[in-house]
């Protein structure tokens, strides 16, 4: 282990729903793409059971798990192509993230993007957005078996980094995500573009609940996590 991974710090952030506030996009593609097949859903208690899952974690769940790999993935690419068509006109950062990160990044702060958004869906935003640049490492659903609320996306997106989890913040906005956070070991800051507060109250490890990064301090953020 070296010096430099122990004292680095970085902030890995979640892409859907906190990078972008683009969640309700996501559930009425996941909705429109699950009625074509027969299936209602109720738009709440889909959010708050997959965000964070990969594709082919949904479509297990819903159409079985006899689904081969190929099935799965020909249907995962087929919503997922629904979500861009749909979010494409309103594509934007969440307010004031990209001053936060500038200012991070010139406290010498590491940036991730832990993700379960496929490849295609991470260039549609952070290209579509000129965002790429900016971070350090980048790890998504092509890059680890399991989804959330499992803690590989964030412990590769800081290995990736050359942080420890210690030293890593999360910015999430799913329950599911706040879990995996935990499970890594790292400090989460959740954004409350798709649930209230009050759908985090059992997670001990969120230290700022916000509803965007524009009052964001990052020294304040790195304070908090060590007591």
């Amino acid at each position: 282990m070296t010096t430099q991974r122990t004292t680095q710090r970085a902030f890995i952030f979640d892409m859907d729903g906190t990078i972008v506030d683009n969640m309700s996009f996501h559930v009425k593609s996941w909705l429109e793409f699950f009625q074509r097949r027969g299936h209602v859903l109720d738009a709440d208690d889909f959010f708050r059971n997959t965000a964070g899952r990969q594709g082919h974690e949904i479509m297990s769940t819903y159409f079985g798990k006899s689904l081969s790999k190929e099935e799965s993935a020909a249907l995962d690419f087929e919503k997922e192509a629904l979500y861009r068509e749909l979010y494409a006109p309103h594509l934007a950062p969440t307010a004031g993230f990209v001053d936060f990160i500038e200012r991070a990044r010139a406290a010498g702060i590491k940036l991730a993007v832990a993700t379960a958004a496929p490849n295609e869906n991470i260039d549609f935003t952070l290209d579509g957005l000129d965002l790429r640049k900016q971070f350090h490492a980048i790890a998504g659903a092509a890059d680890v078996a399991r989804g959330k609320p499992n803690p590989d996306v964030f412990l590769l997106a800081a290995e990736r980094a050359g942080t420890l989890p210690a030293n890593s913040i999360v910015f999430e906005d799913a329950p599911l995500g706040v879990e995996a956070a935990r499970r890594a070991g790292m400090r989460a800051v959740v954004l409350t573009t798709t649930l209230p507060a009050e759908a985090f109250a059992e997670f001990d490890n969120v230290i700022a609940v916000v509803s965007d990064f524009s009052a964001l301090d990052v020294d304040e953020l790195f304070a908090s996590a060590t007591n």
